[in-house]
């Protein structure tokens, strides 16, 4: 039980099942990119579930004010998430992800994970070099937070992190993607530079708190383990219209059956949401 809260509080940070699309830049200018998709404010709440039980509540959200890292605006995107009711008596976990991220280039400049699920604690910060090509990855003492390791790594330019590559892939334009086409992605995380499929699956209308909304199903493409069951293990859907805000998180586990994330409130979101009228 304490390995499967330990993978759900994973999933509740909705960190675990998207990275980024990295690019490597050609020179040591920033890139300017186009941004229609979210704005500072924007407030995103989910809760999960075990079949009938919840067992956890997340938010994604975009703090109101602009601040700086490396001189360069920022966006500042905080996930947290958190066990509740019996499951946060058996294996508590509270989790918090984050990432300042540039404006107009569209990559993070600070990544930080603060990690507390059990006893199990880790501090974290990775400060991101694009132009040097260098990440500083930073572990911060669980007693003290004052800093206990520091590391540096050789990155691409434009290389994403768990939370800011999710704000990337919002961007992208999915109006001429077809069923079976595969997205690279590519990012920096736990001292590693990384690969994953993400391949499309469907459009459906998916029910929501919210209502029911034109959506876009994707399947991270996942090598044999013995957490997720069978092909498809792990669905996501994302609004189908300019937010691109992730709706829902299934996930097919061995031992507990079958886990959602579920979008229960989407404050101050930068367009109209893509529900249907009936």
């Amino acid at each position: 039980m304490k390995n499967i809260l330990t993978k759900i509080g994973g999933l509740i940070a909705l960190a675990g099942i998207f990275s980024a699309f990295g690019q490597y830049a050609g020179d040591r200018a920033f890139r300017t990119l186009s941004n229609r998709s979210f704005k500072k404010g924007e407030l995103l709440e989910y809760r999960l579930h075990i079949g009938m039980l919840t067992a956890g509540e997340a938010t994604m959200s975009i703090l109101p004010d602009i601040e700086r890292r490396n001189g360069r605006p920022c966006y500042r995107i905080d996930v947290y998430g958190k066990t509740t009711g019996l499951a946060d008596f058996l294996y508590s976990v509270k989790d918090n992800w984050g990432t300042y991220y540039d404006t107009a280039s569209l990559v993070p400049h600070q990544f930080y994970r603060n990690i507390q699920e059990g006893k199990y604690r880790k501090y974290e910060i990775v400060d991101f070099d694009h132009q040097g090509e260098k990440a500083k990855v930073t572990t911060l003492d669980k007693h003290t937070f004052k800093p206990k390791e520091t590391k540096m790594y050789d990155i691409p330019s434009n290389i994403q992190d768990l939370v800011s590559g999710y704000y990337y892939i919002r961007t992208l334009d999915f109006s001429k993607t077809q069923p079976n086409d595969t997205l690279q992605v590519k990012a920096f995380f736990d001292k590693e530079l990384f690969d994953m499929k993400i391949r499309f699956v469907r459009r459906e209308v998916l029910k929501t708190k919210l209502g029911k909304i034109n959506s876009l199903v994707f399947a991270p493409v996942m090598p044999e383990n013995s957490i997720f069951e069978g092909e498809d293990a792990i669905l996501l859907w994302m609004s189908d219209d300019a937010n691109k805000i992730p709706l829902k998180v299934r996930a097919k586990m061995f031992l507990v059956g079958s886990v959602d994330i579920d979008i229960t409130d989407a404050k101050n979101i930068k367009s109209r949401l893509a529900v249907v009228q009936e």
